[in-house]
């Protein structure tokens, strides 16, 4: 199991980890008798925020998560060393010019933690992901 892998199973989205699957329109029109209805089931959407605030008020630390990796990793109970970080930097295929500067991987990283979150179901405001 993935490091980001770990972070969806926290949020309790580790069956969301599949990315979503784009069902194709029929190249040519079916007859109406014969025509079944496409059924394709939604990605539940996790309220990720709600999850994230709840933990912080809980937490006896004043962690931000909005803007920091860390403080993310830290209300999730996870490793948020820079030798964590780093391999969930690889594991999300940060650029290798940014591996080299532990503020601008951490910056890259937890927009891109966020953004793959609400790319698997996690509901996070637009603010976050810009």
């Amino acid at each position: 199991m993935g490091f980001f892998s770990s972070i969806l199973e926290k949020l309790g989205m580790g069956t969301a980890a599949a990315a979503p699957v784009i069902v194709a329109a029929p190249s040519a029109p079916a007859p109406a008798a014969a025509a079944a209805p496409e059924v394709v089931n939604p990605i539940a959407v996790v309220d990720v925020v709600a999850q994230l605030e709840q933990r912080a008020a809980a937490n006896p630390q004043k962690l931000n998560w909005r803007t920091s990796i860390v403080d993310l990793l830290k209300l999730l109970d996870m490793d948020s060393s820079l030798t964590a970080r780093k391999a969930l930097a690889k594991e999300l295929f940060c650029p290798d010019a940014l591996m080299e500067d532990s503020a601008q991987m951490n910056m890259w990283l937890h927009k891109n933690v966020l953004g793959s979150i609400a790319a698997n179901g996690g509901n996070v405001p637009q603010e976050l992901l810009d």
